[in-house]
């Protein structure tokens, strides 16, 4: 079975590809998308900007480690 592109997005964000996974992951109108987008700018550092993209998702901003954070998503998005 192939990743999904979200599945994708993670593991390349996990190996240290930040950048390709911002790429993938930017221009996805979903909520989905919008999560993940909201984990890559709170890795980054950019709290106010992870905010507003866990507002576009309907999550709240995840209170845990970056690393509980990733493997959550992973696990939800994985089924």
């Amino acid at each position: 079975m192939r990743d999904s592109i979200y599945v994708k997005a993670l593991k390349l964000e996990k190996g240290g590809n930040w950048e390709e996974a911002h790429r993938l992951i930017q221009d996805l109108p979903d909520q989905k998308a919008a999560w993940i987008h909201a984990y890559l700018h709170r890795v980054e550092g950019d709290q106010w900007n992870a905010e507003y993209w866990y507002r576009k998702a309907s999550k709240p901003v995840f209170e845990g480690s970056l690393e509980d954070e990733w493997q959550y998503l992973f696990e939800t998005l994985s089924q």
